[in-house]
């Protein structure tokens, strides 16, 4: 039970990144990009691609984050410039990057045709290279032993992942918590918010647009490079229902945790990665389901997650109104208890 639920969190990590990203285009733009389906693989493929031909891991994850990036922007460019509508702007977007990222993948083959999947078994990735120089520290071992001592069996082999991922993504949630806050930030929140009203203050919402997609697809293709490496592998299937899986993490961290300020919301959306993948994990621990049912175990997680906090807001206003009633008719009781002594 302990390793599977270490490894969810492990991946959950790792998809709070793009559930960042899916964060900034539905929740702060007010755009349903489905482009992340394709973003996704494009950021795996591109790093995948990169390592398999020599380069540096860190280099190839960077790359895969600027052509993320280029991605988001096309789309937000086929809704502003070609007037095309949001959501068939993100399909559109979507079904090219499955044509073009089986090209990139393809670069690896002696034809240059396209390649469904790239294995990186033999590769050195980010995560290889910082568990050879994480290994030498003797880390694993002191936290292991400890586990131990507590009773927990079958502890992981390193905890290097964990933690570096760690790190990682709080660093990307202060920048992203930043950027909200710069004044280009602010313009995007407003433009999210309330187009017209940005518009009248001679902002171009377009340009805004254009950058919020970019900014969050980049996201994206980092958690597909970031993926990539830590699953040893690149498919072209690895993105669909991406963006359930953003959403459903967006939802779940929002219900559970609020979203009263920025730096809240973006820690709720990163805890909300987390919980889904453990929920997503013990589920797969019941007999009677397997690997085959993630998609209806998704869906299943984010109807619960739409449907139980209007339930439970619903049972709280419920108990609002009848506490108010209680109070106003004790009230009444006391004004009329007041008035009778009065005439008494």
């Amino acid at each position: 039970m302990f390793s599977a639920v270490f490894g969810s969190v492990e991946q959950g990590i790792i998809y709070a990144i793009m559930a960042l990203g899916v964060y900034l285009s539905f929740r702060v733009l007010d755009f349903p990009d489905l482009t992340v389906d394709g973003s996704f693989v494009t950021g795996a493929g591109v790093a995948a691609t990169m390592i398999i031909f020599g380069y540096h891991p860190i280099l190839a994850t960077i790359v895969a984050i600027v052509i993320g990036f280029l991605a988001g922007c096309v789309t937000g460019l086929l809704h502003t410039k070609g007037k095309i509508n949001a959501l068939l702007a993100g399909i559109l977007m979507m079904i090219a990057l499955y044509s073009i990222n089986l090209r990139i993948m393809g670069l690896t083959s002696e034809n240059s045709i396209g390649r469904p999947n790239i294995p990186l078994l033999n590769a050195e990735t980010l995560f290889t290279k910082f568990h050879t120089f994480w290994g030498s520290l003797g880390i694993d071992e002191s936290i292991n032993s400890f586990f131990s001592m507590l009773g927990f069996e079958h502890l992981p082999s390193t905890w290097g992942t964990l933690i570096v991922m760690i790190i990682v993504v709080l660093l990307i949630k202060f920048i992203v918590d930043w950027f909200l806050k710069t004044e280009i930030g602010l313009a995007i929140r407003a433009t999210g918010d309330n187009k017209k009203m940005i518009r009248s203050l001679s902002a171009n919402t377009d340009n805004l647009v254009i950058i919020g997609l970019g900014f969050s697809n980049a996201l994206v293709a980092f958690a597909g490079a970031l993926i990539a490496q830590y699953s040893k592998f690149a498919d072209i299937g690895m993105g669909i229902g991406m963006i359930i899986i953003g959403l459903a993490s967006v939802i779940i961290g929002e219900a559970i945790f609020g979203t009263k300020t920025i730096m809240r919301t973006t820690l709720a959306v990163i805890a909300g990665a987390i919980i889904y993948r453990i929920v997503l994990g013990l589920a797969l621990r019941v007999k009677f389901l397997d690997t085959g049912d993630m998609k209806l175990i998704t869906a299943v997680i984010v109807i619960a997650a739409l449907i139980l906090p209007q339930y439970f807001e619903k049972r709280r206003e419920k108990k609002r109104k009848a506490r108010r009633h209680a109070e106003r008719l004790a009230e009444l009781q006391h004004s009329l208890k007041k008035g009778g002594n009065t005439l008494a």
